[in-house]
């Protein structure tokens, strides 16, 4: 086995020369994936300035430095374009969407919105200001998208 499973990380093998290299090529995507933080989702990393260790989700549909690397984590560092290999239930922070990105096995599919409570006959306002209190909360936390 030359990888770890998950996230494709470079082994080390006995009486391998230059082992520094292979351990920091891991230890940098660690570094990125470590956080759960992506900057956005994109295709095209041609306008981007990315600082080293900064991470992306890449879309569905690559060009440029990303073609044929759908779904990936790219990671920018001082010699390019790292990627590691989305592994179903990852979630991710996505910070340009504000919102979490959970990898379903096949794609990466966004938390969705949750409507406030509002109208009714009955209108129970303490049950109302609870339930705000907790969508809140989990908008804060970044497991539901601010609306």
């Amino acid at each position: 086995m030359s990888h770890t499973p998950n996230f494709a990380l470079p082994l080390l093998f006995s009486a391998q020369a230059q082992k520094e290299i292979t351990h920091n090529e891991a230890l940098v995507l660690i570094d990125a994936l470590l956080p759960g933080v992506v900057m956005a989702q994109a295709n095209d990393p041609s306008g981007l300035t990315p600082l080293s260790g900064q991470a992306w989700i890449v879309g569905s549909a690559p060009v440029a430095a990303w073609a044929g690397r759908a779904s990936n984590i790219a990671v920018y560092t001082e010699g390019g374009w790292r990627f590691a290999p989305p592994v179903a239930g990852m979630r991710l922070f996505d910070r340009a969407a504000n919102v979490v990105r959970r990898h379903d096995g096949t794609a990466w599919v966004a938390s969705s919105a949750i409507s406030e409570p509002t109208g009714g006959a009955m209108v129970d306002a303490e049950a109302r200001a609870t339930l705000g209190a907790v969508l809140t909360a989990l908008r804060q936390m970044g497991l539901l998208p601010v609306t």
